[in-house]
């Protein structure tokens, strides 16, 4: 068991330290680097989403005032490493997607480079493409793992009987769509290479990233060179919703442009459309659901069936089965994944991978299931709610579902709620109220160090983190001071610097928890050493350590969502007047940006229910919707009265700070409390997200 920290300076609701450069404008982002002369470099891309390139025509855009280099598959400098088709870049002629890198041109004015990539002339030999999903197709195949390391498929008992002698049972199909990421700052690198005698040259990347020490190592790997001829800097970062936790092919493309013109800085965003193809994306997917109950709401058997895409060119497999494996207790349980690899780009993360589109079938067949039982949707996962993990048959460390539940109910008004659909209609709108549970795993990476000094009456400590906009600039210092027992105002963590020791991704909701530990244990080495009386100069370091409660607990925070739908009865119209979240996520470091964090997750959730869809031609393989006048996201005027709440939770077991974790897990169960409202006020069942009112009028 570890030691929980007596909170001194955590759970104090203080304002971003990050704040006032961020509204100011002072705060440096990558594409906005302080570097002199720089040059502007435009990707082309591919036109055609299978085949292969066969001439590229540089004369005209090399012709153009201010073009210094036109880079194609021809002179582009060999990689030492292309393990990774999608990091790839310019390294053959074999195009694997529509959008893919096919030429970079640099110039000295981005205005001159953007003209001189429309000037580039691609021929292509095309060949026969398959972009289209379906759960009927031949060649499905069975990952050997899903993301990270989880087994593709689980089975406990027999399913197949409980379906088959339950007296009350439910087998269903969901959808979920392709969803891009679409971040306020796109993915942008700012790059320069200095060749140097001695040591081969060095190669800085100023990047929007997740993971300062992540792109580091991918690039090192890619370009042959040593960690320490490499610097990643990335103190500010615009938004990534996991997109940006792993390098994609612009950053390689950037060092790539860098390299190609020795001591000239270069600078490469991506355009909004750009990032449609080369930035990751959520896979679209199809759960079957089979569930097996009691006429009293207890379930038999629970199984989810899924069938999701990947790139035929480099593998990721969503883990959307998994958060069935715990979720509810059922003596027979199965879960199975299986992929269809199509001439499309890379998925990749994007917020609670796995557990955001793997929550919606499950949520969503609950409140049928109710509804086929006639009990409460809420009282029905009460009912179900396990006293060990159903998958391991350990214990949970703390598992307060059945709290949030209720508290949520209470929050929203749920009693006395007539669980008859279409029944209530105000003013020329049918209204109705849903519910959904939401789950997310509780995570710390194993590798993290941080370093502690004194300098002058003031505590400073440096981890190579990132903060992409979710407060570690902030929370950190917190948790460094309560470890000191100091005062949070005298206490510095410097972030976002591979100069700083090694920390793992900001990603998995695991970035607190990781970081905040390696503080810790830094913080315990200094105090060791020097007391509560430092002199300057003083100094320590820790990193991460094993902790044996994670090979005994499951640890997982918990969620509810309550929603209320209204529908117009003439238009169809969808609207979302209250949207409430209860959760249980360990203690809490910082009110203040924990509900930022739960309310923007929610906010992004509802965009998920009503608005997000990503619109992929299977004749072209292009997604149509590439940009953010069509690929639509929530505005204010979508977000009435949205709420979030959070149960005191005290678990022991999770890390030294009693933290969980509460970027994602408000986006989870969002969409299917929002859908199941939806049924609650037209009687319309939509088991295919988005819930649109093209899909709403037509079953009125």
């Amino acid at each position: 068991m570890t030691t929980t920290l007596e909170p001194r300076a955590i759970g104090r609701d203080l304002a971003r330290r990050d704040g006032g450069a961020k509204v100011r404008g002072t705060a440096v982002y990558a594409d906005e680097t302080p570097v002199a002369d720089p040059l502007f470099c435009r990707i082309v891309q591919a036109t055609v989403a299978r085949g292969r390139v066969t001439e590229v025509d540089t004369a005209d855009a090399s012709a153009l005032d201010g073009v210094v280099a036109v880079l194609t598959t021809a002179d582009a400098e060999r990689l030492a490493s292309t393990d990774d088709a999608e990091l790839a870049v310019l390294q053959g002629t074999g195009i694997g997607f529509r959008g893919q890198i096919v030429a970079a041109v640099l110039a000295g004015t981005d205005e001159v480079a953007r003209e001189a990539a429309d000037l580039v002339r691609v021929t292509y030999a095309e060949e026969e493409h398959d972009a289209r999903l379906s759960a009927d197709r031949d060649d499905l195949y069975t990952p050997e793992s899903v993301n990270p390391t989880y087994p593709p498929d689980t089975a406990e008992g027999d399913m197949a009987a409980a379906m088959a002698e339950a007296p009350v049972t439910l087998d269903r199909t969901y959808t979920t769509p392709m969803h891009h990421n679409n971040p306020m700052e796109p993915h942008a690198t700012t790059a320069l290479w200095e060749p140097r005698e001695g040591d081969g040259g060095h190669l800085t990347l100023w990047d929007s990233t997740q993971g300062v020490h992540p792109v580091r190592q991918t690039v090192t790997q890619i370009f042959g060179l040593e960690p320490e001829q490499v610097r990643v800097i990335c103190p500010f970062v615009g938004g990534g919703f996991g997109s940006k936790g792993t390098p994609h092919a612009n950053v390689v493309m950037a060092a790539l442009a860098a390299r190609a013109v020795p001591g000239r800085p270069v600078r490469l965003a991506l355009t909004r459309q750009q990032m449609f193809s080369l930035a990751g994306y959520r896979t679209p997917t199809i759960q079957r659901m089979q569930l097996a109950a009691e006429r009293d709401g207890r379930l038999r058997g629970i199984a989810i069936d899924v069938v999701e895409q990947t790139s035929r060119i480099k593998e990721f497999a969503e883990q959307t089965g998994v958060p069935t494996r715990n979720m509810y207790a059922a003596p027979n349980r199965r879960t199975t994944h299986r992929l269809a690899a199509l001439d499309v780009p890379v998925p990749s993360w994007m917020r609670a991978p796995g557990e955001c589109p793997g929550m919606f079938g499950p949520e969503v067949a609950m409140d049928e299931l109710a509804t086929a039982l006639g009990l409460d949707p809420v009282e029905l996962r009460i009912r179900n709610e396990p006293e060990v993990a159903p998958e391991t048959g350990k214990p949970f460390s703390s598992r307060n579902l059945v709290a949030c539940l209720r508290e949520g109910a209470e929050r929203f008004g749920w009693a006395g709620r007539d669980h008859r659909p279409g029944v209530r209609l105000e003013d020329g709108w049918w209204v109705g109220t849903g519910v959904a549970a939401s789950v997310y795993p509780t995570m710390r990476m194993p590798k993290s160090t941080a370093t502690v000094t004194y300098d002058g009456g003031r505590y400073v400590a440096r981890i190579g983190a990132a903060d992409l906009g979710t407060g570690a600039w902030t929370v950190l210092p917190q948790i460094a001071a309560d470890a000191l027992g100091a005062p949070v105002e005298d206490v510095d963590v410097l972030i976002g610097d591979t100069d700083h020791p090694e920390a793992s991704v900001a990603g998995g909701s695991s970035g607190t928890t990781t970081w905040g530990s390696a503080l810790v244990e830094a913080v315990r080495e200094f105090r060791d050493k020097y007391g509560d009386a430092p002199q300057d100069g003083d100094a320590a370091s820790g990193s991460v350590k094993p902790n044996p409660a994670e090979e005994e607990y499951v640890m997982s925070a918990f969620g509810a969502q309550f929603a209320e739908v209204r529908v117009h009865t003439d238009t169809g119209e969808v609207r979302v007047p209250r949207l409430y979240g209860v959760f249980a996520a360990g203690r809490i470091v910082n009110p203040r940006l924990a509900r930022s964090q739960f309310l923007g997750a929610m906010t992004m959730g509802l965009g998920m229910a009503l608005h997000e869809q990503s619109l992929l031609d299977p004749r072209t393989g292009h997604v149509v919707n590439h940009d953010l006048a069509e690929y639509h996201v929530p505005a204010n005027a979508d977000v009435d009265d949205l709420q979030a709440h959070w149960i005191d939770e005290d678990d022991p077991y999770v890390n030294a700070m009693g933290s969980k974790g509460v970027g994602e897990i408000g986006i989870v169960g969002t969409a299917a409390a929002v859908a199941n409202a939806a049924w609650h006020a037209t009687g319309v069942r939509l088991r295919d997200l988005p819930v649109t009112l093209d899909r709403v009028l037509p079953g009125r």
